[in-house]
């Protein structure tokens, strides 16, 4: 559509941040970004419901995790280094400390854990989880890296009392 092709997400909508932030740089305070993220689940969920705002907080992650893999991680690298290369950025951009606890390579299940997650930690308790915006990044992240379909769920949370994030990897999907 003429005119509109700023609505749509490309990489290059990011725009330069050294030409735009010459003074206060790339980063950003978390508290800054949770004002973002929660003030914008809260209008949606009014709007659209707690189903419905999960769903497209998982769909914005999975694009967001897709585009990332393709802009800042080498997919050509074998599985083992594309984790640790996954985990130097993830630290690098301060969004968390990942690690794997469980990976069965011949069928790609595993359980990942996120330290120090920029979406909750530090969060009060409230008893659910609240990553959806992290389970589509992950999934976007791996579909990026092998052109499969997985299913993200978090199962432990800050906000659930954990202290750290807990992923269950399936996946859906191969291509």
């Amino acid at each position: 559509m003429p005119g509109a092709n700023h609505l749509f997400f490309h990489w290059e909508s990011l725009g330069d941040l050294e030409i735009g932030r010459p003074n206060l740089g790339m980063m950003a305070p978390v508290l800054v970004y949770r004002l973002m993220l929660y003030t914008m689940r809260t209008v949606l969920t009014a709007r659209f419901g707690l189903a419905e705002t999960k769903r497209i907080f998982v769909a914005a992650g999975r694009l967001a995790g897709e585009e990332f893999c393709r802009h800042l991680l080498n997919t050509q690298l074998e599985f083992d280094k594309f984790l640790t290369e996954l985990q130097e950025k993830l630290v690098e951009h301060k969004i968390g400390i990942l690690r794997v606890e469980e990976l069965d390579i011949d069928t790609w299940d595993m359980t990942l854990t996120v330290a120090e997650d920029l979406d909750c930690s530090g969060l009060p308790v409230t008893n659910e989880t609240v990553c959806d915006y992290d389970e589509g990044f992950l999934g976007g992240i791996l579909k990026a890296y092998t052109g499969n379909d997985f299913r993200v769920e978090e199962i432990d949370c800050w906000a659930k009392g954990d202290r750290v994030c807990r992923f269950k990897v399936n996946l859906i999907q191969a291509n």
